[in-house]
């Protein structure tokens, strides 16, 4: 065991036992408290400060005695206030009042009867599981107030709205409130380095799975994240995180976007940073420091972030057991996983086609269309305009599939292309030249908060 792993353990007991003394005897807690500032109070001292000419800095030093006036005045003080304290948590499937309570380390059988027979305060464990708790207790583990978060009841506002759900003790009585309040938005940063895999870099830094999946598609012209993904990778992010009443809620991480980010990559610095031109009109997009597109006109996969299992080559197909070309990318996928348009266009074909099973055929500029097969549901029309990113249905395993996969096509002038090739070729969108001014104060503060996270990260690593 390491000098620090000790000091460690022994943080740790002393404060599960200062808990202990604390809930129960609070006036003997705070006397000794009291009692051991007086001992450290005995002397004080005071040196000038340094600077380059030490020699020529006149020193002084000063000792005065410091005697802590009316001791048991202040122990009496402390021990008359009342001692709050909280504790959070998140409910579980298989959470009962009791279980729950438990974990929460509260001792309150009123409150225990009050949330298993009252209809209002029932809702905290009805419905799905994942809402945030937290309880404030009295010394004696009695709750004083619990609250509970979680998504707004009404689909609509899933995205910008929680419920809130509150129980307190008013005269020796539990009341029970549900509210519906707006979530907030909250800027968050972090940083990382690349062990394994992406996912689990941002886990280690505690950035949510969403985030990392934007990080794959900003990148994604630079980066091929399947195969250029080197051990020792470095990346910062600057990003949105909905928040409910100051607490990053954990119900929606797909909502948040990232606004600023680099990765280094075999080496290679990457930036991207999110911009919103004032002319009307114009939608945001990605552009690295100097002001290049990171978006181009096809994005490089009709999914956020998944796995190719097959790629643009010859195979031995599974179903006709035959070597054969095989003429687009299959993406692996759980089934209901969200397919997206990779362009601007408009849907040609949405319904069932063979092999195919459900499929979305969508045509694009320059006689360039797309194609995705093998959909579990289809949630466009025929004639429909879509717009990239924009949702045409879910993966499925229809048709002459062995398994939940997306069939993905890009053909220019009817025949089939390889989709990365396409992607990678593709015209980027320009940033307006009266934007340039005010991108490069943009992109410097982004620089600046992209380095705030690295150094933040470091610090909290060991400078690792």
């Amino acid at each position: 065991m390491t000098p620090s792993d000790f000091l460690d353990r022994i943080a740790v007991q002393l404060g599960r036992r200062t808990g202990d003394l604390l809930r129960n005897h609070p006036r003997r807690a705070y006397s000794a408290i009291v009692l051991a500032l007086a001992g450290f109070g005995a002397t004080a001292f005071g040196v000038a400060p340094l600077t380059a000419e030490v020699g020529l800095t006149p020193q002084h030093w000063v000792t005065e005695s410091v005697i802590p006036s009316d001791l048991d005045g202040q122990v009496l003080s402390l021990s008359q206030h009342d001692l709050s304290l909280f504790r959070s948590d998140v409910t579980k499937p298989s959470d009962t009042a009791d279980s729950l309570l438990r974990r929460l380390n509260v001792d309150d059988a009123q409150a225990l009867m009050f949330l298993r027979t009252n209809s209002v305060a029932r809702e905290l464990l009805a419905g799905r599981s994942g809402k945030m708790v937290q309880v404030r207790t009295n010394a004696a583990g009695e709750i004083d107030e619990l609250v509970a978060r979680y998504p707004a009841r009404q689909a609509a506002q899933f995205n910008t709205h929680f419920t809130r759900l509150r129980v307190t003790r008013e005269n020796d009585q539990f009341v029970a409130r549900i509210e519906t309040a707006p979530l907030a938005a909250q800027t968050r940063m972090g940083s990382g380095t690349v062990r394994s895999s992406l996912f689990n870099a941002t886990d280690d830094a505690g950035i949510p799975d969403s985030v990392a999946s934007q990080l794959a598609e900003v990148f994604a012209t630079d980066i091929n994240f399947h195969r250029d993904l080197r051990r020792g990778d470095t990346f910062s992010v600057v990003y949105e995180s909905l928040t409910a009443d100051g607490e990053p809620i954990t119900w929606n991480e797909s909502a948040g976007r990232v606004l600023a980010a680099e990765f280094v990559n075999n080496g290679k610095v990457n930036s991207a940073i999110w911009y919103e031109s004032t002319q009307a009109g114009r939608r945001g997009a990605y552009f690295d420091f100097s002001g290049h597109s990171k978006q181009r006109s096809f994005l490089a996969s009709p999914m956020e972030f998944s796995r190719i299992t097959s790629g643009f080559a010859m195979r031995f197909h599974p179903i006709l057991q035959n070597w054969r070309q095989h003429a687009g990318v299959d993406y692996g996928a759980p089934s209901g996983t969200p397919v997206r348009t990779v362009s601007d266009g408009t849907v040609e074909f949405a319904g069932w086609q063979n092999g195919y099973g459900n499929v979305v055929v969508v045509k694009h500029a320059d006689d360039r269309s797309t194609l995705y097969a093998h959909l579990s549901r289809i949630d466009v029309r025929k004639g429909q305009r879509v717009e990239q990113g924009m949702h045409l249905g879910a993966v499925g395993a229809t048709g002459w599939a062995t398994g939940p996969h997306l069939h993905f096509e890009f053909k220019v002038g009817g025949i089939q292309r390889d989709p990365s090739v396409i992607a990678s070729l593709a015209d980027t969108v320009a940033l307006a030249p009266a934007s340039r001014s005010q991108f490069a104060l943009w992109a410097q503060s982004a620089k600046a908060q992209l380095d705030a996270a690295e150094t933040v990260s470091q610090a909290g690593t060991g400078f690792e």
